[in-house]
């Protein structure tokens, strides 16, 4: 790790002006994904602005959504009892999400913006990256890929978005509120992050001297069912080869609102519109479940070692289906 700067903000308005100040300057809050970067050399900033002090913690129920800070912690957020009660995929995305070490450092916001997994992207010995060197192409499409993405994904980058919050948070139509300057804006979570395939260097419509504030939880009907399903290589904490977030409100054996999220496969946390299309007004079947997941994984891009996930999620997005509507066959 290179030396740097290190710098403690007294406040929101000072931490965007030391943004503002420094284009290559990073804010550090957990550091579980920031300082792994720096030691791996990936990234080289000369400037960390310790933000862990700003006014942005809490977790504060309005009405018939949740309001959680950007520096709440992940263990923080799996303990809230509105979560537990209104919002058990979140709860449930969230303890599957990390270790508790991890989870007792990590920051909501943080969770929302950390970096791709991929082997290539975090080996600055690997020329080839097109989201750590625009241009030069990607080593994985031709080389070793499994913890990649098949959904939003091209030849010019298939790095796979692994937050396991962020799926759940895109199928309940989660908000971000981000502080710059001069302005604040909210934007939806689902609007937030752009694919690798349109611009595999940029990962999300957040400016450099921007921070997230907060994010905003629109809490479902109380009658409302979900859950989420991790399918890793191991029990223990690991990344998601795929997974699944799914809220159903259902009626006389018919589905009325359906929220469908995916994980483990995507550039991006991934809304399964296409699953939310065939679901709405359909029969509780495992008939129903398997068309929403073959609309799902329709357009898969793959290459050699990715390939299995395409059945792979499907699979995964019946199961859950299945367990959410308790329906087994």
């Amino acid at each position: 790790m290179r030396t740097f700067d290190y710098v403690r903000a007294a406040d929101t308005r000072e931490a965007l002006r030391l943004l503002a100040d420094d284009p290559d300057a990073s804010c550090l809050a957990g550091g579980t994904t920031q300082l792994d970067l720096m030691k791996d050399g990936v990234l080289e900033p000369p400037t960390l602005i310790d933000i862990t002090r700003l006014p942005l913690h809490g977790i504060e129920r309005r009405g018939e959504s949740l309001h959680v800070g950007a520096l709440v912690t992940m263990e923080e957020l799996a303990a809230d009892r509105t979560v537990a009660e209104r919002l058990p995929m979140v709860r449930e995305a969230l303890l599957l999400g990390a270790s508790v070490q991890l989870r007792n450092m990590a920051t909501i916001a943080g969770n929302l913006l950390q970096r791709t997994r991929c082997r290539y992207f975090r080996d600055p010995t690997v020329q080839a990256c097109n989201k750590r060197a625009p241009g030069s192409g990607c080593s994985a499409v031709e080389g070793v890929a499994r913890m990649h993405a098949v959904l939003g994904a091209s030849e010019r980058c298939i790095a796979l978005h692994a937050s396991d919050l962020a799926v759940a948070l895109v199928a309940l139509d989660a908000l971000v509120h981000i502080q710059g300057l001069s302005e604040r804006r909210t934007v939806p979570l689902t609007e937030f992050y752009l694919t690798a395939d349109e611009s595999p260097q940029h990962e999300n419509v957040l400016e450099h001297a921007e921070l997230i504030t907060e994010v905003e939880i629109p809490l479902p009907p109380a009658a409302a069912r979900s859950g989420y399903l991790k399918v890793r290589d191991r029990a223990s904490y690991e990344f998601a080869l795929t997974s699944a977030a799914v809220l159903l409100l259902m009626e006389g054996g018919e589905i009325r609102r359906a929220r469908v999220g995916l994980g483990g496969v995507g550039t991006k946390p991934w809304r399964a519109y296409e699953a939310e299309h065939v679901l709405t007004g359909a029969p509780v079947t495992t008939a129903t479940f398997t068309d929403a997941a073959d609309a799902t994984m329709r357009d898969a891009f793959t290459v050699p070692g990715t390939a299995f996930k395409v059945p792979l999620a499907r699979r995964t997005l019946v199961r859950e289906l299945q367990t959410v509507s308790g329906v087994t066959a």
